[in-house]
């Protein structure tokens, strides 16, 4: 029997990696997903290996995307059930020393201010269910500062875990439940704004996009009585203590 059978999910970044993953397992599972993402043409590819998914284009990072969307569900369906908050993005140049005021909002826009945004105009509709869950992919750059990363994403990705727990704290009593996951290096397309390249073999050994969609699965299947705080989830291989491990022995 289908786990989700009935529910509505709304996937943001849903074009690729991540997104499109979670998208493909939240319906596997019986869920109606409405697809966002600022390329429509990503979110149509998409939406061809999933039956009746609906298409919502729009860059999040406008204040007036998500309020729109989030209308557009409530109207045509009544509820919203699951809010997957995947959008994101990184700069070339993210070191501080070249690290300029526009990359810092870009950054701050995709992955947090997009957040914020999807989760203010969700809340009304789940607190009048008395029930909602809302998943947001951080990343482990938003537990433990990371140079590779840089500090706009790592700041963004910190803001992002706090806001989730924050509304654990507040929205607990409306039946809303908040999990924030945290990944490690995944192979997406993401890697491809890298300043260093990063090699085929290097990204074999990484986390998949699937390996996340397989946990937003499971999480959102879980009961309503059973909220998930925090998930760190990251590759066996993981370069950073493989790094740190080289150099302990050095």
């Amino acid at each position: 029997m289908a786990r989700l059978e009935g529910k509505i999910a709304w996937i943001t970044g849903a074009g690729s990696g991540i997104g499109a993953a979670a998208a493909r397992a939240l319906a596997a599972e019986g869920a109606h997903v409405v697809l966002s993402g600022r390329r429509r043409e990503s979110l149509e590819a998409v939406a061809a290996d999933i039956p009746g998914a609906s298409l919502e284009a729009g860059d999040l990072a406008d204040p007036a995307t998500a309020p729109a969307i989030a209308a557009a569900i409530a109207k045509r369906f009544g509820r919203l059930d699951i809010l997957v908050n995947n959008a994101g993005l990184n700069v070339l140049r993210r070191a501080w020393a070249e690290l300029s005021a526009a990359g810092a909002d870009e950054v701050f826009g995709a992955n947090l201010h997009a957040a914020f945004y999807c989760v203010i105009a969700v809340l009304p509709m789940m607190r009048a269910q008395k029930d909602g869950l809302l998943i947001h992919t951080a990343s482990f750059a938003g537990r433990f500062v990371s140079l590779l990363s840089g500090p706009a994403y790592s700041a963004a990705k910190h803001a992002v875990v706090a806001m989730s727990h924050s509304l654990n704290m507040e929205e607990c009593v409306h039946g809303i439940r908040s999990t924030v996951i945290c990944p490690g290096e995944v192979a997406t397309p993401i890697l491809d704004r890298r300043p260093v390249p990063v090699s085929a073999e290097e990204r074999a050994r990484m986390l998949k996009a699937e390996d996340c969609a397989d946990l937003i699965r499971y999480v959102a299947c879980l009961p309503a009585s059973v909220c998930l705080n925090e998930v760190l989830i990251t590759p066996t291989w993981n370069r950073g203590y493989v790094a740190a491990r080289t150099r302990a022995a050095g």
